[in-house]
């Protein structure tokens, strides 16, 4: 059975950190493009950050970056989200997504910026 389980959201003040994961099962991991995306309250899903198959190449909206940073461990079939500096304007459900000839996606973490 195919999975993606988020974890690591939560309540955080403005400039704190937190790490997202998103383990995946029932697919071959390490064939999949992996991205994060987010959706705020009142608004349409944003693309946040993608990593390629091998983990050579990330892309991030503009902006996140310089704050965030996406990474992959192909051999633990898990992709991660190192949030820093941490905005209100970050609040929003995390969702990660696993891209190949299909999409999957997980069923979301929230994560709240707030003091």
């Amino acid at each position: 059975q195919l999975q993606l389980v988020e974890s690591g959201g939560g309540l955080v003040q403005p400039g704190g950190s937190l790490r997202l994961s998103c383990t995946a099962s029932g697919l071959i991991f390490s064939r999949y493009v992996m991205s994060w995306h987010r959706q705020a309250p009142g608004k349409e899903r944003e693309l946040v950050a993608i990593i390629n198959s091998a983990g050579g190449s990330t892309n991030y909206a503009d902006s996140v970056k310089g704050r965030f940073t996406i990474s992959r461990d192909n051999a633990k079939n898990t992709v991660y989200l190192q949030m820093n500096s941490l905005k209100p304007e970050d609040t929003a459900v995390y969702y990660c997504k696993a891209q190949s000839a299909f999409a999957y996606w997980g069923q979301g973490t929230q994560v709240t910026v707030s003091s």
